[in-house]
């Protein structure tokens, strides 16, 4: 009797679970905001880069295309409001249509890539043996090149023009996605539900569409963000080098092409494209940078969601 009231009294009551309760949309906008100000930045930059490309014919003040001998090299004032360019071009209205390549280049060439990458690296893993074999080899054989002299090759075989800039660096941005997101699928590939849905007789396509890829999704959307920023700052370095966009295509990277010979003369023509370039570029990259901290499944429980 003493025996079984000494065991009551040393009884514990396990304590309740408490769940924390799931934030909403607007907690979780407020909590990366506070938490990651400089991702924030990032993406207010990105919300104006992408309002200032869709009202690009609104909120021009001339004809990006029209040239004008009278205001050659023209100071920055309440005519042209950043100055005008060696062909008299306003360069405000230039650099408004330039955000419109930069974010066409940029979404598009970003999503293909690493949409392509992501397919190939999960279906290398789930299919595996030979397939992973031939896949990773190819992968392999375009991480021999430099990035640069790949997306270089590409452009002189096809010629300048916005679409094959889109195509080029595309397939550049291939390999790095795919094996990020191996590596990924591979640790997804051994979970318990992964392995129930292949012991009931799940199909492989159905495995991959279902299961894998939509916990591979956080670190596609973090790979699609970093590429961006990549894929505008090499748009304006092609552009830069005359591969890329035609010359009178209104980039980022053309204007500072033509301004090199002239920023002596007319200091206006190379800081303003120099300095959207550099805080898009910068904007984005951090927003990938906190993204990622924010999804990445392997940062979880450490501080940073």
């Amino acid at each position: 009797m003493s025996v079984d009231r000494a065991s009551e009294a040393v009884h514990i009551e396990p304590a309740p679970v408490v769940l924390r309760p799931k934030r909403t949309f607007g907690q979780n906008i407020v909590f990366f905001v506070t938490h990651k100000p400089l991702g924030a930045f990032g993406a207010g930059v990105a919300i104006i880069l992408i309002i200032v490309a869709l009202s690009a014919p609104v909120i021009r003040t001339h004809d990006p295309y029209e040239s004008s001998v009278a205001m050659q090299f023209a100071k920055p004032g309440a005519e042209r409001w950043l100055g005008g360019d060696r062909l008299g071009r306003d360069m405000y209205s230039r650099l408004v249509y330039g955000a419109r390549i930069s974010l066409y280049v940029g979404i598009l060439s970003s999503l293909i890539g690493s949409t392509i990458g992501m397919v190939a690296g999960v279906a290398s893993v789930h299919f595996g043996g030979k397939v992973d074999l031939a896949v990773q080899r190819i992968i392999d054989a375009m991480m021999a090149f430099p990035g640069l002299i790949l997306i270089l090759a590409i452009m002189a075989a096809l010629g300048a023009s916005l679409n094959n800039v889109v195509l080029a660096l595309s397939i550049a941005y291939i390999p790095s996605t795919a094996r990020i997101l191996r590596s990924q699928a591979l640790a997804i590939k051994e979970m318990d539900y992964v392995l129930a849905a292949s012991a009931v007789g799940a199909g492989n396509w159905r495995i991959i569409m279902r299961h894998i890829i939509p916990n591979c999704f956080a670190l596609y959307i973090v790979m699609v963000t970093l590429h961006l920023g990549g894929a505008i700052i090499a748009e304006a370095g092609l552009s830069f080098l005359g591969v890329g966009t035609p010359p009178n295509v209104p980039s980022w990277g053309g204007m500072l092409n033509g301004a090199a010979a002239n920023v002596t003369v007319a200091w206006w023509v190379a800081i303003f494209p120099g300095a959207a370039i550099f805080i898009v570029v910068f904007a984005w990259n951090v927003l990938g940078d906190a993204l990622r901290d924010v999804l990445d499944p392997r940062l979880r429980g450490t501080g940073t969601g």
